[in-house]
Formats: structure tokens, C-alpha cells, sequence
């Protein structure tokens, strides 16, 4: 079993950029493909970033793409995420959550452990 638990969030301006990170408990971490996901008020979950179990592989919603960055450090057990160009529209509680088996997806339902999450607030 895998817990993860996320860190970094905060209140931001428009246009400044935060970092994220999600520290996974288990030696097994580096098998799991990892993923970002994020909730706005009275919206539902929704895929922002996630990655291989190698690091080698990424994929980014639409809406962040050029804009934030995922990356994860297998011998810190540890996933990240870098947010650049932060708009308002990215207010949210950012969720991260861990995938059993290397590929990974951009499905919510794929995931077998999910964080607490933590908020992040852009303001304009």
C-alpha cells in the first residue's frame, strides 16, 4: 500500500508559479505511475498532469500545458509539480495519487491512492 501526501500549496499572484510536491511512502514507489489532479469549487475532479514510473513519460491537460511541469525523484519517493504562469482560473485543491503498474493514465478511476490534497489560490 501506498500513502501520499501533498505539500507546497498556498496563495499566489497572477502570473507567479509554486511547486508542489507529493511525498509516497513504500519501496515500491518507483513502480507506480503517479498523476495530478485538481477540484475547484462546485466543479468536479479533473486531470492536470502524470507521469511514467520511469519519469520518461508525461502527460498534461490542455489547459496547463507549456505552463506546468511534472517530475518525480524515485530515490526521494517523491513527485512534483511546477506551476509557472499561474492564472485564476487554476484555484483549486490539487490532489496527487498514485497508479499501481508502470503506464499511466489520465483517468480518475485508474488510481489506487489519492492524497488529501492542497489548496492552491490564485488571485487576479
Amino acid at each position: 500500500q501506498v500513502q501520499v501526501v501533498e505539500s507546497g500549496g498556498g496563495l499566489v499572484q497572477a502570473g507567479g508559479s509554486l511547486r508542489l510536491s507529493c511525498a509516497a511512502s513504500g519501496r515500491t514507489f518507483s513502480t507506480y505511475a503517479m498523476g495530478w489532479f485538481r477540484q475547484a469549487p462546485g466543479k468536479e475532479r479533473e486531470f492536470v498532469a502524470t507521469i511514467s514510473w520511469s519519469g520518461t513519460m508525461t502527460v498534461y491537460a490542455d489547459s496547463v500545458k507549456g505552463r506546468f511541469t511534472i517530475s518525480r525523484d524515485n530515490s526521494k519517493n517523491t513527485v512534483y509539480l511546477q506551476m509557472t504562469s499561474l492564472k485564476p482560473e487554476d484555484t483549486a485543491v490539487y490532489y496527487c495519487a498514485a497508479k499501481r503498474g508502470s503506464m499511466y493514465s489520465i483517468q480518475l478511476h485508474a488510481y489506487d491512492y489519492w492524497g488529501q490534497g492542497t489548496q492552491v489560490t490564485v488571485s487576479s
